[in-house]
C-alpha cells in the first residue's frame, strides 16, 4: 500500500510545482504591470501640470 501513495504523490507533486511556478509569474506580471501603469499616470500628469493642461478625469 506504501507504493501507491509514494506512486501517487510522485504523480501529483510536478503539477503542484508548475502551478505555484505559474502562480509566482502571473503575480509578478501583474505587479509589474500595475506599477508601470502608475508610473506612466504619474509621468503624464506631471507632463501635463508643466504644459499648463487640467488634469485628466
Amino acid at each position: 500500500m506504501d507504493e501507491f501513495w509514494v506512486a501517487a504523490a510522485w504523480s501529483i507533486i510536478p503539477t503542484i510545482v508548475v502551478c505555484i511556478v505559474f502562480w509566482f509569474v502571473l503575480r509578478g506580471i501583474i505587479r509589474f504591470d500595475r506599477t508601470e501603469r502608475r508610473t506612466h499616470a504619474r509621468i503624464e500628469a506631471e507632463e501635463r501640470a508643466a504644459r499648463g493642461l487640467p488634469p485628466r478625469p
